[in-house]
């Protein structure tokens, strides 16, 4: 059962009427056909309606939809032949960023991501997708390994914000970040890097920096939560929605503003309401972008990726 957004108030009231008419109807008493498919009309073009003018606040809540497809759903759904490998081969194994080399459509690649867990257990276990050091430096591993057996790396990226803890500050979190930001600019092999969720500071640029930049149609991208914009402009965590628009977090201004380079589609009502439609039409646009890059040499490629990011801010 698909859990609703609180904007979502008036479609979730119609779904649940044409439940309880299903139930009614299954039960023979009556012939409820026709009001049904009444109902189910007008929830659609409800929910198109909806979805067709989200406010970046509205996307926000959207990205953060806990029935939201996380990387090891992508995993599943899009690749295969994938091996985990842990290790940062410094410290220990960090559960929220995951990586190890995989087929997408057959063509070999260095998968890496971050998965924040879809249940109480699994959150915890990965830590909701907060990388800690370690994680950064296990992804620089495997791209170093992927620019050693020329496989080109794909990015999936989705979380608040690299882990703020004493413990990852003690293990030298900003310096990992830099240090994995510094291996994605310099990789000789293709990279794209998709925001399939919350694309959090510099936690997800850490394995962002790539010459091409995919974001799911409601998926965020931010340099600070709204929430933790609005407590630092208005001393409030009240203002969130003011804050997300100001910040222009949404694909829609990311693409205008070229900080991305292209908006993946989500089926109608976001990706929640049909995983296998958003990881077809994601791998789909990671085999394009693949495809466009291959054959580039690695000056070619490293110099692409500084120009992508130079001209960032560029009027």
């Amino acid at each position: 059962m698909i859990s609703f957004l609180d904007f979502e108030k008036p479609i979730a009231e119609l779904e649940a009427r044409i439940a309880e008419l299903r139930t009614t109807a299954e039960s023979g008493q009556l012939d409820l056909a026709a009001e049904i498919d009444k109902l189910e009309k007008k929830s659609a073009a409800l929910l198109k309606g909806t979805y067709g003018k989200l406010s970046p606040w509205q996307k926000t809540q959207v990205a953060r939809h806990p029935q939201r497809p996380h990387f090891l759903d992508y995993v599943r759904l899009m690749f295969t032949d994938f091996i985990p490998l842990a290790g940062d081969r410094r410290f220990g194994e960090d559960e929220a960023i995951l990586g190890g080399p995989a087929r997408l459509n057959g063509r070999k690649v260095m998968l890496i991501g971050h998965e924040k867990g879809n249940d109480t257990a699994s959150r915890l276990k990965h830590n909701f997708g907060m990388g800690k050091p370690e994680g950064y430096r296990k992804a620089i591993r495997l791209m170093e390994m992927a620019g050693k057996f020329g496989l080109p790396v794909v990015t999936l990226v989705d979380t608040a914000g690299a882990f703020p803890g004493v413990e990852a500050e003690e293990r030298g979190q900003s310096e990992a970040i830099a240090r994995a930001t510094e291996a994605c600019l310099s990789l000789p092999v293709p990279m794209v890097a998709a925001i399939v969720g919350e694309g959090g500071s510099g936690g997800a640029v850490a394995i962002a920096s790539a010459e091409r930049v995919l974001m799911l149609e409601h998926a965020v991208y931010s340099v600070i939560s709204p929430e933790g914009a609005s407590s630092i402009l208005w001393r409030t965590p009240e203002k969130a929605a003011d804050a997300a628009e100001a910040m222009k977090v949404t694909a829609q201004d990311l693409l205008a503003l070229r900080v991305i380079d292209r908006i993946v589609p989500e089926p109608l009502g976001g990706a929640h309401r049909d995983a296998g439609a958003a990881a077809a039409a994601l791998s789909s646009a990671i085999g394009e972008e693949l495809d466009g890059l291959t054959g580039l040499s690695a000056d070619e490629l490293t110099e692409r990726r500084e120009e992508r990011f130079l001209r960032i801010g560029r009027l």
